[in-house]
């Protein structure tokens, strides 16, 4: 008993209590996150359309994600986390409810588009608040409880809305923009500002922005960061194929939506029981090495799926690539946020989860093809292929990866954005700029420093989980 507690205490003590409301939002809205699980086989089996005009439509709901996250990255570091998460879960539930009522294809699309826009605006929101409250010591913890809440719900609403389906598909989307607005509601009520502005105009900081002059440059030049985003895309495809193309393989085996329900629930259920021991297994292990792990068994997992026709093979698929989810979203918070300077926090955030909404749009689309042209066994075998290539990747880049991770903490040779023409910037400015922990007393002379803790996921949730997708953060 003894020996519970204490683990209890070294899981969930000392996280701040604003990470708890967060975590409780988070919670919420996904136990009514019903509406993406079961959207391909509504759009399909409800409103009868084809499973290339499905996959468009989801597709769609990946682009209005791809806009939402960057505009949700540049708003939450030069207007605020909290507005931004707060317009962005009040627009999501007016655009579920829209969709809901939706009829037509073109409807339906607009509907879907706008919709991922809103609900993966919350993602960099999300991240970048976690990681403003939350001490670096404590962001593996603090990333695998939210990760933890995010699958309980999950694994709660792929079986409720196989139920509330056969109640009727509206009920789905009324209940998933319920708890999007109770999230809203919490966050309004209970969660403040986090953000930290500059104590002056300067330091490469223009008067009325949140954020350097020249971020998107400064991210654009970050080679280190970019491949570490574009291995996550190539992920993202291979993870998002749950959502697209596993319900209609499902379905060709003669399997009903409750069905499928139940086996994706199973996903969720292995992470709630898992998840909260992951980060002790993992933890003083290399981090490419976990990753190029969980890579491996993920692709395992998809590539299994050739294979199955009846639901507890469908189902064992699923428990191993999830084994590799598990492994992959706590080391990839962590490494996320280390890699991210604290003035452009946001803004990396967004350009991570632009990988999962870029994946989001493309995923449905490219899996419906490879499974028109070259056939469903093709599809699933081609994500082992990719799952083996990221893992040979992951290890090649990841000692450059804790390198870069190193100079951001000890601030020797951080990532600076390109800053307009201006006097040279004092030595003492310069390091209260890209200080990775406690913010810097300002030097005699004329020369502050910007305030900001450096960091990370998803996340993912999510995000969501994306994350999950819609992970953004935002819905799952």
């Amino acid at each position: 008993m003894r020996t519970m507690q204490g683990w209890f205490r070294n899981t969930t003590g000392g996280l701040p209590v604003t990470f708890w409301y967060l975590w409780a939002g988070t919670l919420i809205n996904r136990l009514g996150s019903f509406v993406l699980v079961f959207l391909a086989i509504y759009l399909t089996q409800e409103r009868g359309f084809s499973p290339s005009q499905a996959g468009l439509v989801l597709g769609l709901w990946g682009v209005g994600g791809a806009v939402g996250t960057t505009a949700g990255g540049t708003l939450c570091d030069r207007w605020g986390r909290r507005p931004t998460l707060l317009t962005a879960h009040l627009g999501a539930a007016a655009m579920m409810l829209a969709l809901g009522f939706a009829r037509e294809l073109w409807a339906v699309a607009l509907g879907a588009l706008l919709l991922g826009m809103f609900a993966e605006a919350a993602r960099p929101a999300f991240g970048a608040m976690v990681i403003d409250v939350v001490p670096e010591k404590d962001r593996l913890r603090a990333f695998s409880l939210n990760y933890w809440a995010i699958n309980l719900g999950f694994a709660s609403a792929a079986i409720l809305a196989g139920l509330a389906a056969e109640a009727g598909y509206l009920l789905l989307f009324v209940v998933d923009a319920t708890t999007t607005v109770i999230t809203a509601l919490i966050i309004f009520a209970k969660v403040g500002e986090t953000r930290r502005t500059p104590a002056s105009v300067g330091v490469g900081v223009q008067k009325g922005a949140g954020a350097p002059v020249g971020a998107l440059r400064t991210i654009l030049r970050d080679r280190v960061y970019l491949g570490f985003v574009t291995l996550n895309l190539f992920g993202a495809l291979v993870f998002l194929q749950h959502i697209s193309m596993l319900p209609i393989a499902m379905g060709d085996s003669g399997l009903s939506p409750a069905t499928y329900g139940s086996v994706i629930a199973l996903n969720g259920v292995l992470i709630v029981v898992g998840q909260l021991f992951v980060p002790r297994l993992i933890r003083g292990r290399s981090r490419s090495h976990v990753l190029a792990l969980a890579s491996v068994v993920m692709g395992v997992g998809f590539g299994l799926t050739a294979f199955a026709d009846v639901a507890w093979f469908y189902g064992l698929t699923v428990l191993i690539w999830t084994v590799g989810e598990m492994l992959n979203s706590p080391s990839n918070a962590t490494l996320i946020a280390e890699l991210s300077p604290a003035e452009l926090r946001g803004r990396y955030q967004g350009v991570f989860s632009l990988s999962w909404q870029a994946a989001a749009a493309v995923a449905p689309v490219l899996g419906g093809l490879v499974r028109e042209q070259a056939g469903n066994a093709q599809l699933w075998l081609g994500c082992a292929v990719i799952g083996g290539l990221m893992a040979l990747a992951h290890l090649i880049s990841g000692p450059a990866r804790e390198r870069r991770a190193v100079t951001l903490r000890t601030a020797i040779g951080p990532v600076v954005p390109v800053v307009a023409i201006q006097p040279p910037v004092p030595e003492a400015a310069e390091a209260a700029a890209t200080a990775p922990a406690e913010p810097v007393k300002p030097p005699r002379g004329d020369a502050l420093p910007v305030e900001g803790v450096e960091p990370r996921h998803g996340g993912d949730l999510p995000i969501e989980g994306p994350g999950r997708a819609t992970e953004p953060t935002g819905a799952r």
